[in-house]
């Protein structure tokens, strides 16, 4: 796995693993045993031991927060037990954004989690000769004129890839394959939203966020603080538990209705805005993702407008001595014995 992936899962497991240290204090706790779970531990017990200490910092402020915000999780009454678990990355393709969930099977309730490590990325996306965005993300299949245009560009880069060349050998790869790219992408993304109309920027944001509501967590190491931001569109979260209610306000968010505009960032070659309504706005960010050729590119595309509704908290790290030695295993099996 690449540095940044491992960062990523080891995160995950760094999340589950406060989120399992302070639930299982008081209630009964099941962590669903998982080729995910695993892959993430993994990651986690491969970093050094500063990374992890750093991490661990990082999750326990994110479910300090989280706690706030959803009484369920720490007031089971007879509701029990909670279970955690760690979601396959193939979920995202079918619209599941979220990494990490916490269910209670008795009353149907389930929270997720999307934990990001040191960037707000939401997706990475795929362009190339065959990928039909239309389809893939609106549910709107791309034009034939989109097709023609792209397909000599596209095949510029097969060519090079079978001649096995890097990126660096080339010149002007900014002006010969992203700027035609993403002006395709950006025409065809404007004649798909005057033909279908609202239908466009909704889905857009449904692809992005995907169909389930949930928190996202972002920790920050430089300014040591965690941000927790909560996604509800359909007023899944923040439920109370019994007479207890959420010390913190969610509330329910808008999908926009009109995109006003497409065009690249200032400055920019590699990079598009979409200006939406209700306040959405996003960045796409083209780039290579690989040292040598390939057939495809590859998008990051980052929420940087989020309507003003959204809840969004940075919680500052607390400083505290990490638990040597005690991984998800020795905990399930001293939770078993109780």
């Amino acid at each position: 796995m690449a540095s940044q992936t491992v960062q990523g899962k080891g995160f995950e497991y760094a999340c589950l693993l406060s989120l399992y240290e302070r639930m299982a204090s008081h209630q009964a706790v099941e962590v669903v045993d998982s080729p995910a779970c695993r892959q993430a531990r993994k990651a986690y017990e491969s970093l050094g031991e500063e990374a992890r200490a750093s991490m661990d910092q990082g999750a326990r402020a994110a479910i300090r927060a989280l706690c706030r915000l959803e009484p369920q999780l720490e007031d089971p009454g007879d509701n029990t037990p909670l279970i955690l678990m760690i979601q396959s990355d193939q979920r995202g393709t079918t619209g599941d954004v979220r990494d990490i969930l916490a269910i209670r099977e008795r009353n149907n309730w389930e929270i997720g989690i999307s934990v990001k490590h040191n960037h707000a990325a939401v997706k990475h996306s795929r362009l190339s000769r065959t990928i039909d965005f239309g389809s893939s993300w609106l549910g709107i299949p791309c034009s034939n004129a989109y097709f023609e245009e792209v397909e000599p560009i596209f095949q510029e880069l097969v060519t090079l890839r079978e001649q096995d060349l890097r990126w660096s050998e080339l010149e002007s790869k900014a002006q010969r394959f992203y700027v035609p790219i993403l002006e395709a992408f950006k025409n065809e993304m404007m004649g798909l939203y005057r033909t279908h109309g609202a239908a466009v920027p909704q889905e857009l944001l449904r692809y992005l966020l995907g169909r389930h509501d949930f928190y996202k967590m972002i920790t920050d190491t430089r300014n040591r603080v965690t941000k927790v931001q909560a996604f509800s569109l359909n007023g899944t979260l923040n439920r109370p538990s019994g007479r207890l209610r959420p010390i913190y306000r969610v509330p329910s968010l808008r999908l926009p209705t009109i995109i006003h505009s497409i065009g690249f960032k200032p400055g920019s070659q590699t990079t598009i805005n979409i200006v939406c309504n209700e306040g959405w706005q996003i960045a796409a960010r083209i780039h290579s993702a690989s040292s040598r050729v390939e057939a495809s590119l590859k998008f990051d595309i980052t929420l940087i407008g989020v309507p003003p509704s959204v809840y969004s908290h940075d919680e500052p790290w607390d400083s505290y001595e990490p638990i040597e030695g005690r991984y998800l295993d020795t905990l399930v099996a001293e939770s078993e014995s109780d």
